[in-house]
Parts: C-alpha cells; structure tokens; sequence
C-alpha cells in the first residue's frame, strides 16, 4: 500500500498554531518576505513533503507530478477546484483609527519602539499594546521610503497585505504539493538558481519555489493569476543558462490567469521551442482555489451599513466590501492604487488588484434566509476586466452604495411608488417625491430620458435597417411616413431565479420595452400630426413593436448606460423575496418594509442635489429641439421626439428547477458560499462572485479538519471526485412543488413557481390600468413623437 501523505494529525496541528503566532507578532517594514528575493534565497533547500506535509515519503506516489505540462496554457477541470487557508489576524485592525498626534508620539517610530509594544503584547496579551505596535510600525514607515501617509490604506497594504502575502503564499503552496502529490526525494522546495538580470546587469538570485532535478522542471507557485515582472525576466535568462538549457519552466496559479500573463508566457515558450526542437517548454496551469483567510474580529475591525438593516448593529462584513473599498473614484486613481498594490502583492493578497472587478457590472445575486437578529447573507457577481494593470476598474464603493440602498428602498417604500413618467402632457406626475429623494429613484428616471435617445436612433434609417422597414410600411398623409405616436416603457420580464437552501439565487433580471399606441395634447412648436384610423394605429403599433422595440429592448439589457438600472432591478428582486419571507416570519427587516421612510437611503455624493424637475426639463428640451436627423427617400427632413416611464411596481420571478439549476448554473451555490469569504472566480468565465455577510454570522473556521486526500494504490484505479455532489436533494422551494428528487415540478410558463406576483410582461399594464384614475400617473409609458418641418431650402 502506498503510504498516505496526511500529515500527522498532532505534528499538524502544532505547525498551524506557530504560523499564526508567528504572523500575529510580526510585521513586515519596508515590504512582502517572499520568494525571489536574496535574504530568502539563503535559506538552505527543504524536501516539499517535509516542508509542508510534515513528513518524508521514500519514494514518489502514483499520480504524483506537475498537472498540466502537455499545453502552454490549461485549466484545472471543475472537480479539482477547492479551498485552502491561511491565517491573517492583522485582517482584524482594518477598522483601526489613525493615530492621533498624542497616541503616535507616545507609540514613537523606532524599531526599539516596535519591539517593545510587541514584548508588552506578547507578556499581557493586553490589545492596547498591539495597536500602539502597529502605530510605531506606520510611524517608522513614515520616515522610510514607503510613506504611505493614508493610514487606512496603509493598514491595507503594508500591514494587511504583506501578513496575507507570507501566509496565503504558503497556504496556497502547500495546497499544490498536496494535490500534485510533490513528494519524495526527487521534490525539492526553494531552488536558488544565481543569475544576471538583463534589466540591471547584476547577479542575482532567482528562487523558484518548487524543482525537480530528475524531471528538470522549475516551477512557480502564484495564488493569484499573474506573474511578477522581474521574476519572468530571470526566467528568460535562467532558461537560457548553461546547466539548464534542457529545463523547463511551469508556472502554476490558483485563480484566473491573467491575459498578460498567459501571453508572456506563450512568447517565451514559442522562443524556446523554436529554439530547442521541443514542445511545451513553459507552461501555464490554471490550478482554480479560493484563498480562505482566518482571523477573529475585535473591536478595531471594520464594519460596514451595506446590506445592513439594523443602524444600532454593527454591521456587515464581506469581501466585496473590502474589494469596494479598495477601488479608485475615477480612472487615473485607480491606476495609481492598481501600481501601489501591485507593489505589495507579491504573495497574491490582493489578486488581480484593486482594479480588477469591472465595477459597472456588479449585481447582487444572492441574499440568504433573513432571520431575527441575524441580519443577511449576500453575493454580488461582476465581471473581470481583461487588463486590471492598463485599465482597472474603478468607482466599487459607489457602485456597491448603490446597489444596497436601493435594496433597501425597494423595501421601505410600497410599490405603488416604484415608477416614473416623463409625459408632456404631465409636468406634476413625474414620479413619487420620496422616490424622486433616493438614487433608486433617479436611476429609474435617468434610463427613462436615455432611452429616448435610443429610440431616436433605432428609428434612424441611416442607422439600421430595420427602421428603413418601418418607414416602408408607415401609414402616409400627403405621401410621407407618419411618425408612431406611441408609448413605450421599460418593465421587468419574470426573472430566473432559484430559491434553494434557505436563499434565492438571481440568474438572470431581464428588462423588456412594450409599446402602444397614446394620444397627447402637447404638440411641439411646428409640428405636423397625422390623424389616423384605428387600424391605422394599430399597424403602426405593431410594427414599431417589430422593427424598432427589439433594438431598444437589446441596449437596455446590454448597454453600460443601463448598467445602474439593472443594478436596481437585480436589488429589486431580491428585496421582492426578503419581502415574502418576513410576512411568514418576522425578520430584522420587519421595521423597514413599507415604512415609506428612506431617510437612510438618500441621494449620495454628486447626485445629492439631483431633481426630477431638472430631468423633465431636459426631456422638454428635447422635445423642442429635437435628437436625430435625417433624410427619407419620401422627401422632408424628420428628427423624432419622446416621452415615457419606467414601471418597477412588480417583480415576477420564474423559480427554475433543481436539474435546470444544476446543468445550467453548475457550482454556483458552491461558489456563493465561498464568495462569503474571498473573492472567488465563477467557473471557467470572466465573472468574479464577491459577497459579505452580517457580522454575527462570520465564520472564520476550517470546516475541513483533516484536508489531506489518501494518494491512489498502485496501480491507480480512477481518480474519485474531489468533492461531494454540488446540490442535495432540497425541499420545495415553493408551495405546490416537489419532484421526485425534492426539487421543483415546472409550472407552465406564465405561472412559474414562485410567490412573486405572477404579472409577466403584459400583465404589468393590465393591473395599472385596472388601478383606476387615481393611479393613472403610474400608467402613463413612454411616448414618442416625430416632428416633421421642411428646411428652410424646401420653403
């Protein structure tokens, strides 16, 4: 029998406990101890399984080796994905305030000041004595070369992001070798190799983190997905030296490469294959694993009000906040910020960096069961952007702010409220004045003006042709086109979602613009109005629904300019439910339902001064002067008008299936949960899973006691799965369910599962329209008008 490679259990634990004392009263000054640097490649060379499995093994184990070394670039298969940890106290003292000039001078800025708070903390354990460490720690830096005068970033970067470098560097590199099975004789970790560095033309050290001298392979351990500059640098002179011209070089990361890496790496090894005779001398593995941090709060942790109902609680807390956080206002900030992490990052703290998330695509995706005193679990998704280091994302704190004030709105206000209405016809009936106060409101108003010019160019014959189709077949007076004196709004089609777990999933909030027929009072100046039949109308209706509405309705789901207007929808829908499950039981939210009062949620930073009447104006403007211009072969210059809404008054929802949530949205309850903790990848796609939690439910703890896998006899049978089934059979997650296998029955189309209102996309205008006279503010769509006026050429 093949010896197992679980190390023992006591050795184990003992090792744990001295790596997180050892990274609680330590502190890195001036930057990350990590590989590749020279103090580190004087350390003497360990055997891997020694190092980190805490034993010798006499000989390799079947399966053992580098995976991935047959394609310059792979990807781990979803099975082998998984979780690894590492312990980082100092993640406690984000919230920790600057000290004061009193506290800072007593703290003092000597090493001789660092390490004597450090021996006060370590005899009393008292924590007034760590925080005056820490602030002799950001005074000392203060006098070196790393001034990073912000204090909170500082706590971030240096004394944060460097402990997370050392610890989540090894978590993550013992995590490979036990994987990868890198054990034996032959497995040797911390190989030095001495080399010129072409940059500066001295000799340095290059130490790889892994080597194997039997099957020449240098290798590189990166938890995050991108290589350091100076590293690859030394690789290209390493492969090229005497002694190891016959090696190759496989990098190994643990979260989605980035497109520079893979493609640096793709030139070198296409250099040295043309230049040896030989295939796949570089190689790229993508080895998925999310970095789980362990570190117990106190009272100078940072809490944050997103997603919090209860103001006298403190708060909640999530990677997503922090990830937020870190990311710059504007463009160029974000590129300074990007650079300072960058240069802090070397263990892979930070992953792709503060830029990394595409911000103006984040959307919540989960909210977990609301429970009294227990606040909420959450995610949001948002994609990655392809090139972090040239164009970071930015604007996270603002995006995220949003996102959760308008959860909330939608729950303090009833939803009569939830509309806006620009109509000429309707100065005083634009939307609800404590709407219009909250930037859910604004949002909704703002998508309602811009869609006016979308509309304006999908009906544009020297833009699409498709609206050429329309103005084809226009009812005509005098021969020329009429324009569709119509409505056309912006409602919500049943989103996709999956209640499950005590939790609602959002797959997809999509949007749809309907259309009808309006009549209006207002003309604008000028104007030439068609007087239509009734079968005249209704062609013209329908064939805007055909050839122009399809457009509109694709840029409203797709385009960055309704990026914030999905956000709030996404928030919608989870609000909807969160509404449902406290009218079965009472939850912290029980206060803030249709408590009409968002005084908490107002309108923020440069939209505090923002004003429905302004918004209207504008539209008014439009209506006057015009958008779009353009030529028919039916003669006469046209431009076109619009007025509209926006109706978020229901939510429908389609609770899909159990199979239909396992095959077509795999891993993604797996992946929620563990974006609770670290930001983490959603399969092989460029969307980031990044959520939080209220801060009574964190849980910092390794759920697995005993991680390490049993190596497979020889000979080998077929490797097991390396986790256990993605989804147990669960109970109907709604009334009227239950399959077979404890999931749900389908429900016809219309009716799909669920307790949201069932109103679907047409129904939405039947329930306004049977709300009366009184709510026919709420009704009143979008409408379009096309004024015709000859040039002053054709007199």
């Amino acid at each position: 029998m093949t010896p197992s490679i679980t190390p023992p259990r006591r050795r184990r634990w003992v090792s744990t406990v001295a790596v997180a004392v050892a990274a609680a009263l330590t502190v890195t000054l001036t930057g990350p101890f990590g590989v590749g640097t020279e103090a580190e490649a004087a350390q003497k060379p360990t055997r891997c399984d020694e190092k980190w499995l805490g034993r010798k093994y006499d000989a390799p184990v079947a399966g053992s080796g580098i995976k991935g070394k047959n394609q310059p670039y792979s990807v781990s298969p979803e099975n082998e994905w998984g979780d690894y940890f590492y312990d980082n106290p100092n993640h406690a003292f984000d919230g920790l305030a600057a000290p004061t000039p009193e506290k800072q001078k007593l703290a003092g800025n000597t090493k001789a000041d660092i390490n004597k708070w450090k021996a006060r903390y370590e005899k009393t354990g008292n924590i007034k004595y760590r925080v005056l460490e820490i602030y002799a720690r950001y005074g000392r830096q203060l006098k070196s070369g790393n001034r990073i005068r912000d204090f909170s970033r500082w706590l971030d970067v240096r004394l944060i992001g460097n402990e997370a470098n050392r610890t989540k560097g090894d978590g993550f590199e013992r995590k490979i070798v036990r994987d990868f099975k890198l054990v034996g004789p032959d497995w040797i970790c911390q190989k030095t190799v001495r080399v010129r560095d072409p940059k500066t033309g001295k000799l340095v050290n290059r130490t790889y983190d892994a080597y194997n001298a039997k099957t020449k392979e240098l290798v590189e351990f990166k938890s995050n997905g991108k290589h350091e500059a100076d590293q690859f640098r030394r690789d290209k002179e390493v492969m090229r030296k005497p002694g190891y011209r016959d090696h190759r070089l496989r990098l190994i990361t643990g979260e989605k490469t980035t497109r520079n890496t893979v493609n640096q790496y793709g030139k070198l090894n296409k250099e040295l294959e043309n230049e040896r005779g030989k295939t796949n001398q570089v190689t790229v593995r993508e080895q998925r694993n999310n970095g789980l941090a362990r570190w117990r709060p106190n009272q100078y942790t940072r809490f944050d009000k997103i997603m919090n109902p209860d103001p006298s609680r403190v708060g909640t807390k999530g990677p997503i906040n922090d990830v937020a956080r870190r990311s710059g206002r504007t463009p160029e900030r974000a590129r300074q910020l990007q650079r300072l992490y960058n240069g802090a990052n070397s263990g892979g703290a930070f992953g792709r960096g503060p830029g990394g998330i595409d911000f103006t695509t984040l959307e919540l995706q989960y909210v977990g069961n609301p429970q009294r005193g227990k606040g909420i679990d959450y995610s949001f998704r948002a994609d990655y952007v392809p090139d972090p280091d040239v164009d970071p994302g930015y604007g996270g704190a603002e995006k995220l702010q949003l996102a959760s004030d308008a959860f909330f709105t939608w729950l303090a206000l009833t939803p009569d409220k939830f509309w806006v209405n620009l109509n000429p016809d309707q100065p005083d009936t634009i939307m609800d004045s404590t709407f219009a106060s909250t930037d859910a409101g604004r949002v909704l108003l703002e998508a309602d003006l811009a869609m006016k010019y979308d509309f304006a160019e999908a009906i544009n014959p020297e833009k699409r042709e498709e609206a050429q189709l329309y103005w084809d077949t226009a009812p005509r007076r005098d021969g020329i086109p009429c324009f569709p004196t119509v409505r056309f709004w912006i409602e919500p089609k049943p989103a996709k979602v999956r209640e499950q777990n005590g939790g609602i999933y959002i797959l997809d909030a999509p949007l749809r613009v309907d259309a009808e027929w309006l009549e209006t009072d207002w003309q604008a100046p000028g104007a030439r109005e068609c007087d239509l039949t009734e079968p005249e109308k209704r062609l013209s209706e329908e064939s805007v629904r055909r050839w122009i509405m399809p457009e509109v309705e694709k840029r409203v789901n797709n385009n960055p300019e309704y990026a914030d207007l999905r956000r709030v929808y996404a928030s919608r829908v989870a609000a909807e439910w969160v509404r449902q499950q406290d009218a079965k039981k009472a939850t912290d939210f029980r206060e803030i339902i249709n408590s009409n009062d968002v005084s908490r949620w107002p309108l923020r930073g440069e939209n505090v001064d923002w004003s429905k009447h302004e918004v209207w104006q504008r539209y008014m403007e439009t209506l006057r002067e015009g958008i779009e211009w353009f030529e028919l072969e039916y003669g006469g210059k046209v431009y076109n008008q619009g007025a509209g809404g926006v109706d978020f008054s229901q939510a429908p929802k389609r609770n899909v299936t159990k199979v239909e949530f396992d095959t077509q949205h795999p891993r993604t309850a797996e992946t929620t949960k563990t974006s609770q903790r670290t930001e983490t990848a959603y399969r092989n796609t460029e969307t980031a899973f990044l959520g939080g939690t209220s801060a009574g439910n964190i849980d910092n703890g390794d759920p697995d006691p005993d991680p390490e896998p049993e190596p497979s006899p020889t000979p080998p049978p077929s490797d097991p799965p390396t986790s256990s089934p993605s989804n147990p059979p669960t109970q109907p997650s709604a009334p009227g369910g239950g399959g077979a296998d404890g999931g749900d029955t389908p429900a016809p189309p219309d009716q799909a599962g669920g307790d949201l209102p069932q109103t679907g996309a047409n129904a939405a205008i039947r329930w306004l329209a049977a709300a009366g006279a009184g709510l026919l503010a709420v009704g009143v769509g979008l409408t379009w008008w096309l004024r015709r006026r000859k040039t002053a050429s054709e007199g």
